[in-house]
């Protein structure tokens, strides 16, 4: 399973959807799909973008979790 941490790092930053939304230019949806873990598949120029705003590494952002299932 791979986890999302966005949540964990837009806590740590004190920032919300539509904060991070509009610091990124996308799409509120697709936010709150990572937010949520509910996103099936995400764009790299997303993963990108978002690396840039919470000043992280991929690895940051995205984790592999062995053992366990969605």
């Amino acid at each position: 399973m791979i986890r999302c941490n966005l949540s964990r790092l837009m806590g740590e930053q004190k920032m919300n959807i539509s904060d991070v939304a509009r610091e990124s230019g996308f799409n509120r949806s697709t936010i709150s799909l990572l937010y949520h873990e509910k996103a099936s598949r995400v764009d790299l120029d997303v993963v990108e973008k978002l690396c840039e705003v919470f000043n992280c590494q991929v690895g940051d952002l995205l984790e592999v979790i062995k053992g366990e299932e969605e």
